[in-house]
């Protein structure tokens, strides 16, 4: 039958068949295919999207599920984000001296061309103007923050809560946190609630709403995520909301971290101000002011719309249109016995005139609006501290109502319509207009407007102003970061034991908790970490920021306590001392001597905050060299001593009665650890001393007693020499000449200088870098002057082995190599101590760093900068801009690599960075310029402080990304990777976007949070030698940012029962540094805190305001893509 009916078939319906037959067939095979194929491509593609590799459930024996760890891919993949506007490559073309350069605007012919043509387009949207009254507060600038709230922030939003509801229809926004906190500290509570009816209804918009509109060049990551969610929890608990717009007008040059970081909390659009005048033109033309501002690696979270304000800045002047001094006839303050150009200028608005300013003011707002495709324009009317008395609001809302009014009343003829509104109100417009915006990646690094004579002005000087500033910042983030991680931990542990005498000490200590977040969330401010206020005023942060931080040692003193000791110290006394003691913010640390004396032992206290393994160089002060110290473990580990140098009268003197004590300790994850200081008499771990001009007290007896020798140091090159590298130093000058790794037998030099560009008075200042185009030669000799100073100093020991050269007290700059089996042996420790002395000593000096290396890094040369410590940027040399235009800033790191090698130079403060030449890679340690830039600080920089720069350089091994191909033409996307792929199997060289090796993220680690160490007092009995507060390890390139107790939401200066875990999954390169590898990768099932037990852990918005998903049983159930940041709210029981 069948062979019948196969008979009957016709040759066209067999042909059918045959076809359908083959179609199955090659589904079947296909199918078959990929499910191999996907098994063999799961853990790369789980590394591209962050998602755990393998099955994250198994079974047991009877059949039912099991949890098993999340595996996280160990070599994560990432590609550069494709996009339609890659700034580093845009910028490179641009041109830095156009025609327009004298006027300062570039509106010309073209601009004025496609305006008419798009005049008489049919098809071209109405104009519609959106009015956004502002008033831009800086928390300290050229006064404190205190004088600007008492005599103009305070007034300025008690008239717009009076204002708003008396014009029923003005709208406003406030961004600055710090004094809207202020402000409702003291507020009326009719006034609290009137405030808060208006944020409600809209009219009132709080936009960022971090603690302050912080810098985005100098702030750390950790500042900058603090700073924001101290700002949103404090709005969300006062006020109710959720900020939606973002606001960042005055920062000097706008950088990637800030806009992930405001996308990342719920933000849904961004606006910003300053950027390089020819980005301004450049977007402009091509209509690009509105854009998606996309993360380096791509992905799909972290983008926001941001909106770039056309113009040259945001004051009323600067903003209504291409034409300044047209804009000044729409700026209606007049306030007695104030004389401004505006004043003089602007007409008040009268029946006879509405008519023809209204086609005045429309001629302005038109040409702006012709610069975007949707003709929508975002009009900010405001200034600095703008609004502080009643009769401007009357004047500016009046004046503009009735030319609202005329326009609005004629929309026939003029096709426009204008309100008043919020950034808010300007991205909703847009997006009912127009979705095709261009995607850019990038930063907006380094900002430039124009001097008065028409050339530009390169706000690069600002990355170094001020670096003793800077680091106390760092210090300080430190310091808070181990309070808080200790103090949540601690107090949610005194609640669940009932230790009442705990419990109270710590509920005290959260109100100085809370002001230690915001004094570091006021320091992020633009004027302040940037080192651009007054000198009194940058006195009074450094108060602010100095008492912070010895309250956040103490309330780290009172966590150990609860968390360490067997009986509670009933009193309020510490028997936990730190080991450092600072007499004023003004003055470096000095170390706390530990008094040892025979048959007696001390207690050294350390604190790991990371979530991995540290081995960790500690240094502590002894009044013996006769010692010996034991680890947690009760084992002995190797020491050393090294004398104690005091300098006076350009003389080299040993203390005789204080020592140096220095060690490698080795903590687990998140533990605090016990190692024991005991008398033992011995010379074995005496360092050698080589030195030419170093000197015995005169009359000092004791110096007799010395144990250390000190020999002469011979004439030529001096060798440091460790179990990875051999390097030679200049025996003239005492700086590094070469690097010799022996695991390869390769030298390479590297070649370290110091030397200062001569600063362009009145061109180079807080603000501004120039060197002096006047002089031959930019750079200068700083060392000379004290020549006849220096001493070079070599110790040598068991534990390290360094060479110290001293140019009087100008510089003191230490080489460090490490002798023990550890990771820091891998790396060499470099430290600078800078002292500029009293002015006029060492004026207009910039004083830099530089590494002189063989790496071939292209020409024009490109290097790599860290962006707030969260991501890598590209930074390519722009020739025709000079040095100050390709200084760039650093806060952790920046590396230059060729095909080879990588060398990288982590730093622990934000400066400026620059490799101008093929193999240069440079820092800026300080300035002094005596001149002002004329920026409005209104004085120079003449207040520099004794400072100590520490920095890492690593030497690591570079070898090419490949990929396989697979017979394949489709497209493989994966978070943001694509990777075309055709014929064939061989390896393809991929473009991977460049991060740090996993090595340079946990040494960066290492430098910026250092073992917290502390002195147990004699007699004091503790639980344990070792308190792991984890009982597991997190995978290797994860990193704890914050573990933050959060107050209660009804009593607020109290602390609430629960905290907001921030984790950072860093980026790092598997191809460099091949040989240290992470062996970590998952969490393991019931991954926990040890000392509390956890009621939940929800997924939420970065700062903490929505939850995201649903609530994880556990750590093993984390889930973090790479690069990114992700939030737990962590309830405890």
């Amino acid at each position: 039958m069948a062979v019948k009916a196969f008979r009957r078939i016709s040759p066209k319906a067999f042909a059918l068949s045959a076809i359908f037959l083959t179609v199955l067939l090659c589904i079947y095979y296909a199918s078959n295919s990929n499910e191999s194929r996907l098994d063999a491509r799961s853990q790369e593609a789980a590394a591209l999207v962050g998602e755990g590799v393998g099955k994250e459930e198994s079974r047991s024996e009877d059949g039912s599920k099991r949890k098993t760890s999340r595996q996280f891919e160990t070599c994560p993949t990432l590609a550069p984000a494709e996009v339609d506007v890659n700034t580093v490559d845009v910028f490179k073309d641009f041109e830095f001296q156009p025609t327009w350069m004298k006027m300062k605007e570039y509106w010309d012919k073209p601009f004025e061309d496609r305006f008419e043509r798009q005049k008489m387009d049919p098809e071209r949207p109405p104009l519609k103007v959106i009015i956004v009254p502002h008033s831009h507060n800086d928390p300290g600038w050229l006064k404190t923050f205190e004088n600007y709230f008492h005599y103009q922030s305070r007034p300025i939003m008690n008239n717009m809560v009076m204002k708003l509801q008396q014009h029923k229809n003005l709208t406003f926004i406030w961004s600055e946190i710090a004094f809207l906190n202020a402000w409702w500290e003291v507020a009326h509570p009719s006034k609290q609630r009137a405030l808060k009816a208006l944020v409600n209804s809209g009219r009132l918009e709080i936009t960022t709403g971090g603690w302050v509109m912080t810098d985005e060049a100098n702030a750390h990551m950790y500042a900058m995520i603090d700073q924001l969610i101290e700002g949103h929890q404090w709005v969300l608990t006062n006020l109710g909301i959720k900020p939606r717009s973002g606001w960042s007008i005055d920062p000097f040059g706008h950088g990637s971290t800030q806009p992930y970081l405001l996308a990342a909390s719920g933000v849904k659009g961004t606006i910003i101000q300053r950027i390089h005048y020819a980005w301004k033109q450049w977007l402009a033309l091509k209509q690009y002011g509105d854009f998606k501002w996309v993360p380096n690696w791509g992905g799909n979270s972290g983008t926001i719309l941001t909106h770039n304000q056309p113009f040259d800045i945001y004051s009323i002047k600067h903003s209504c249109g291409p034409h300044p001094y047209v804009c000044l006839n729409f700026d209606f303050r007049k306030v007695p016995g104030e004389y401004t150009e505006y004043s003089v200028k602007a007409q008040a608005i009268t029946e006879k005139n509405v008519k023809e300013k209204s086609e005045l003011l429309l001629e302005q707002y038109s040409r702006t609006g012709s610069l975007f495709p949707h003709n929508v324009v975002l009009m900010p009317l405001g200034d600095d501290f703008r609004y502080n008395v009643a009769e401007e609001w009357d004047q500016q809302y009046t004046n503009y109502m009735k030319l609202v009014n005329y326009v609005n009343a004629n929309k026939e003829t003029y096709k426009t319509e204008i309100v008043f509104g919020t950034p808010k109100d300007y991205f909703d417009a847009i997006l009912e207009r127009y979705d095709q915006f261009p995607t850019l990646r990038g930063d907006f690094f380094v900002y430039s407007d124009i001097f008065s004579e028409g050339r530009p002005a390169y706000w690069s000087g600002y990355f170094t102003t001020r670096p003793f500033m800077k680091i106390l910042d760092r210090e300080l983030e430190n310091s808070l970061r181990a309070s808080e991680i200790l103090y949540t931990i601690a107090i949610n542990s005194a609640r669940q034991k009932n230790i009442l005498p705990y419990l109270k000490i710590l509920e005290r200590d959260y109100e100085k908790l809370v002001m230690a977040r915001r004094n570091l969330g006021l320091f992020q401010h633009h004027d302040a970490i940037t080192g651009t206020s007054k000198s009194f005023v940058m006195r009074d942060y450094g108060l602010k920021l100095f008492e912070s931080l010895r309250d956040t040692v103490k309330i780290q003193q009172n966590a150990l306590q609860s968390l360490m000791l067997t009986n509670p110290i009933k009193s309020e006394r510490n028997v936990v001392l730190s080991d450092l003691e600072r007499d004023s913010y003004e003055k470096l640390p000095k170390k706390t001597i530990i008094v040892l004396e025979t048959g007696k032992s001390r207690k050294i206290i350390l604190f790991n905050s990371q979530t991995e393994r540290q081995d960790q160089y500690i240094q502590l002060r002894v009044n013996s060299p006769d010692v010996r110290v034991l680890n947690s473990n009760n084992e002995e580990i190797q020491i050393q001593i090294n004398p104690v140098w005091n300098y006076t009268d350009n003389r080299l003197f040993i203390s005789p009665d204080e020592y140096e004590l220095v060690f490698v300790a080795s903590l687990p994850p998140l533990s605090i650890a016990t190692y024991n200081i005991t008398y033992k008499v011995s010379e074995d771990q005496l360092a050698m001393i080589y030195c030419n001009r170093c000197h015995r007290k005169p009359n000092d007896e004791n110096f007799q007693s010395s144990k250390f020798i000190i020999k002469n140091t011979q004439t030529g090159d001096v060798q440091l020499e460790n179990q990875k590298f051999r390097i030679l130093f200049n025996g003239n000058t005492g700086f590094m000449k070469s690097i010799t790794r022996k695991a390869t037998r390769k030298t390479t030099q590297c070649a370290i200088q110091f030397a200062a560009y001569r600063s362009a008075q009145f061109h180079s200042g807080a603000y501004l870098f120039m060197p002096d185009p006047n002089e031959r030669e930019i750079e200068k000799d700083v060392l000379q002057q004290y020549k006849d100073q220096l001493s070079i100093i070599i110790t040598s020991g068991s534990v390290s082995s360094e060479i110290t050269v001293i140019y009087g007290p100008f510089l003191t700059h230490t080489v460090r190599i490490y002798h023990l089996d550890s990771p820091i042996s891998d790396g060499i420790y470099v430290e600078n101590v800078v002292d500029f002395e009293n002015p006029p000593k060492n004026r207009e000096t910039e004083l830099f760093m530089r590494l002189v290396t063989e790496i071939q890094n292209g020409e024009p040369p490109e290097f790599y900068t860290d962006s707030n410590g969260f991501s890598m940027q590209k930074r390519t040399k722009v020739e025709k801009i000079g040095i100050e235009g390709n200084y760039f800033p650093i806060t952790t790191m920046a590396y230059i690599q060729d095909d080879a090698m990588r060398i990288s130079l982590l730093t622990n403060h934000a400066q400026g960075a620059a490799s101008w030449q093929p193999g240069f890679l440079e820092v800026m340690l300080d300035r002094r310029t005596l001149y002002d830039d004329s920026r409005g600080m209104g004085e120079g920089v003449v207040d520099n402080r004794k400072t100590t720069h520490k920095f890492w350089m690593l030497l690591e091994d570079v070898s090419p990304s490949k990929l396989k191909k697979e017979n394949t033409r489709f497209e493989n996307t994966e978070y943001g990777d694509t990777l075309r792929t055709f014929n064939g199997n061989e390896p393809m060289k991929i473009e991977s976007y460049s991060r740090p090796s996993l090595f340079a993220n946990h040494q960066s680690n290492n430098l910026n949070y250092p073992f917290s160490a502390f002195i147990l007092e004699e007699g004091i009995e503790i639980r344990e030698d070792v308190i792991n507060l984890i009982n597991a390890e997190f995978p290797c390139d994860f990193h704890l940012v914050t573990l933050r107790t959060q107050p209660d939401p009804v009593y607020t200066q109290f602390p609430s029962n629960s905290a907001l875990l921030v984790m950072h999954r860093q980026g790092y390169m598997c191809s460099v540094n091949h040989n240290y590898t992470c062996q970590v990768s998952s969490l393991k099932s019931g991954a926990n805190f040890n000392m509390v037990r956890v009621k939940s852990i929800t997924p939420t918005t970065l700062t903490g305001t929505e939850t995201t998903g649903d609530s994880i049983k556990d750590f093993s159930d984390i889930n973090i893509s790479t690069m990114a940041l992700q939030t737990y709210n962590i309830t405890f029981n």
